[in-house]
């Protein structure tokens, strides 16, 4: 390949645009699509348009975007939409304009929108508030392309007057809206979707997604380290083809260091589902709907694309972005990009006496966590009491949970939790949704505290640890990303979550489901920094 981008490549040209395949030449004359020439033969390799994740959190592969283009493009992806609210909830627009400026640093696209949600409700504390004039500004910039996921669908549905002035500057800069309505549906969802939110990640089923997909919304199969919606929604593929995208949500790194988008491409093809839908559901139907600039094999695009030996297997070749080969053979060609570490972590160490909850009745009410699913049920339980204290039971799966405030000293919230299955040890990480205090779940208080230090001591991170060993990744990046090479944050992800396993618990994904026992804005049950809370009523609960 030329130092300028220009060069010719023959084989199979897969057109969604037209809906067709045959043998051809690509020409490409600095970084654009000069020309397609359809020939008698060609090589027997397929080119395509590349992989786009069209709803991502960059944060939850806990490298910055320079990192996270280095691990995606040996699987195909090319461009991500992606919602920074991660790091927006900890370090407020001066967070998004690091994620912005470090995804300039890789041949990548990085579509970055302006989170809807910081905080995501009044009941958690969080490190930046952007109210409707930030979200006004964000709107009015070139490299802030939509409006992100809205989260706050009560406000929307009680027309709060700050949630509708930050729709309002959306529709005005002629900006999409993503949507985030779990379980919201009849008069509700037709009023959600009246005021211009266009798509929705959140289908816990397939009912749910028909009744969205009438009114108009996009629907977007998500398929992420915990959540896994593929399997439930990939029948859709046959009734609304054109309304669907693939999407990751949350990736942790030794889940992306696998696969990516290509992963559900490959699936959707093994069950059945024609080519040309599969492959517009992984591509251009984000560009159309996003209004990306990513190429899609038409004459005067950009060189976005991928080669694949065959049909079947889809083994990626090669990548590549504006003409520039950025991966090949599953080895991406980019250097690695120094970024520097920003943070805003004030929490003190604890001890375990603070941890202690005191026994006042028969039942306490209990989150029940489910595998592979954000969502949570509530269960009643009679709790096991030491000396007046209530202490996890790991017979019966009763663990005790902490949310503990890390943007300033404050007493911990304490909960109780059943799904982790632990027998020795804690688990903690910084990564909690969505405002990332402290979230640490254990066997005894001594091992939750010391969880929990651990990662006061890095300011940031993920852990597993018992008296005797523990396995941590320090996140120094807004306690949410590493300054290490990818394959050396996924191989000590990897370290923690085998701990985790160690220790008895049964989940596919410890750290990731962890990280959502806080997210308040998905049913049923959670715990802040502030106390329980019950997210049908929207509001705080006691523990009995």
């Amino acid at each position: 390949m030329k130092e300028d981008n220009s060069f010719t490549l023959s084989g199979q040209i897969v057109d969604l645009v037209r809906s067709c395949i045959f043998p051809g030449t690509v020409t490409v004359n600095d970084g654009k699509i000069a020309e397609i020439t359809e020939t008698p033969e060609a090589e027997p390799r397929f080119i395509l348009p590349g992989f786009i994740d069209a709803h991502i959190h960059i944060e939850s592969s806990m490298v910055p975007p320079s990192e996270f283009a280095r691990m995606a493009v040996p699987h195909g992806t090319v461009a991500t939409v992606s919602d920074p609210h991660e790091i927006a909830n900890v370090m407020g627009v001066e967070g998004i304009d690091y994620m912005i400026n470090s995804g300039k640093r890789g041949h990548f696209k990085f579509y970055f929108g302006a989170p809807s949600c910081v905080p995501a409700t009044p009941f958690e504390t969080s490190g930046a508030t952007l109210d409707a004039a930030a979200i006004e500004q964000l709107m009015a910039r070139d490299d802030i392309h939509y409006l992100a996921e809205m989260m706050n669908y009560p406000g929307v549905l009680m027309d709060d007057p700050e949630v509708m002035k930050k729709l309002d500057s959306a529709h005005r800069h002629g900006k999409p809206i993503d949507g985030h309505a779990p379980m919201v549906t009849g008069d509700d969802l037709k009023k959600y979707v009246g005021a211009g939110i266009g798509t929705d990640h959140e289908c816990n089923t397939i009912e749910e997604a028909r009744e969205k997909l009438k009114l108009g919304m996009k629907i977007l199969i998500r398929e992420g380290s915990a959540a896994k919606g593929f399997d439930a929604l990939i029948p859709l593929m046959e009734e609304h083809p054109e309304m669907l995208m693939f999407c990751s949500d949350d990736k942790h790194p030794n889940d992306l260091i696998k696969g990516h988008v290509n992963l559900l491409v490959k699936r959707a093809l093994a069950q059945g589902y024609k080519l040309m839908d599969v492959l517009r559901a992984a591509s251009l139907n984000a560009v159309r709907h996003y209004h990306l600039d990513v190429g899609l094999l038409q004459k005067g695009d950009d060189a976005d694309f991928i080669v694949v030996d065959n049909l079947d297997e889809f083994n990626v070749m090669q990548t590549y972005v504006k003409g520039r080969k950025v991966a090949e053979n599953g080895v991406a060609l980019m250097q690695r990009r120094k970024e520097e570490a920003i943070n805003n972590f004030h929490a003190m160490p604890i001890q375990a006496e603070a941890l202690q909850v005191h026994y006042e009745g028969e039942h306490i009410k209990v989150i029940a966590a489910m595998d592979g699913n954000l969502f949570t049920n509530t269960i009643f339980a009679t709790p096991k009491v030491v000396d007046g204290n209530i202490v996890s039971d790991t017979s019966r799966d009763l663990l005790k949970m902490v949310v503990l405030n890390r943007y300033e000293k404050a007493q911990p919230a304490v909960g109780f939790v059943n799904g982790f299955s632990l027998k020795r040890g804690a688990i903690a990480t910084s990564v909690a949704h969505d405002s990332h205090n402290i979230v640490a779940v254990g066997c005894s208080d001594e091992d939750i505290a010391r969880a929990i230090n651990l990662l006061i001591y890095t300011k940031g991170g993920m852990v597993a640890c018992s008296e005797t060993e523990f396995a941590l990744l320090p996140l120094p990046v807004a306690g949410l990303m590493s300054l290490e090479e990818g394959g050396r944050v996924a191989e000590d992800y990897e370290r923690a979550d085998r701990l985790a396993h160690e220790f008895g618990c049964t989940l596919y994904s410890p750290f990731m489901t962890l990280s959502f026992m806080a997210l308040l804005v998905i049913p049923e049950l959670k715990l802040s920094d502030k106390g329980l809370f019950d997210v049908m009523k929207f509001g705080f609960t006691s523990l009995g």
